[in-house]
């Protein structure tokens, strides 16, 4: 591969618009736009948590996901540009299942917390919750392909099982919510 960004700044967004593919200029405050900066800024919460110490299957599915989140911004970029589909939002299926059987079942809403993995991959969640958001109101105005709905809806999922796996390794008790 050449060396793709080898000029960082070029002075073309100072005026409040972003470059995408095909030489589209959009408004930076953009639904699409938001949609995507939402999307790396769920990678780049992804990356804080894999700076932590993390069981070796939660890091190889963590660095698949980033992987995966780099498409699904790809995708939003260049909408001809497709590679996310349902057999990625079956891979977190399968590791949800997987963290979940050994996960005693919930009493109440747990407060995010823990120890700090597992905080770091509460954050994550909510980064991820927030970045769905993002996608649901860019697929109002503009239809989305429902792979990539479904991967971010997952996506989350597979960060609130991860995170209370990673508070019971560390021998964490669970804070249920307590209403009033």
């Amino acid at each position: 591969m050449g060396h793709r960004l080898s000029k960082i700044y070029t002075r073309t967004g100072d005026d409040g618009s972003t470059g995408l593919a095909g030489q589209v200029r959009l408004a930076k405050d953009d639904a699409r736009i938001e949609a995507i900066g939402a999307v790396d800024e769920l990678n780049s919460v992804i990356g804080l948590l894999l700076a932590e110490t993390l069981p070796q299957d939660a890091r190889d599915l963590l660095v698949r996901v980033q992987h995966r989140l780099f498409d699904l911004g790809g995708e939003l970029a260049m909408p001809e540009y497709q590679t996310l589909d349902d057999t990625e939002t079956a891979r977190l299926e399968a590791a949800i299942d997987g963290w979940n059987e050994s996960l005693p079942p919930l009493e109440e809403f747990i407060l995010p917390g823990g120890c700090r993995a597992g905080a770091v991959c509460h954050l994550a969640r909510a980064v991820c919750r927030r970045a769905e958001r993002t996608l649901v109101h860019l697929h109002r105005g503009e239809a989305l392909r429902p792979a990539l709905l479904h991967y971010v809806n997952r996506l989350s999922d597979v960060l609130f099982v991860l995170a209370r796996v990673l508070n019971r390794e560390a021998g964490m008790e669970v804070t249920y919510w307590q209403k009033g």
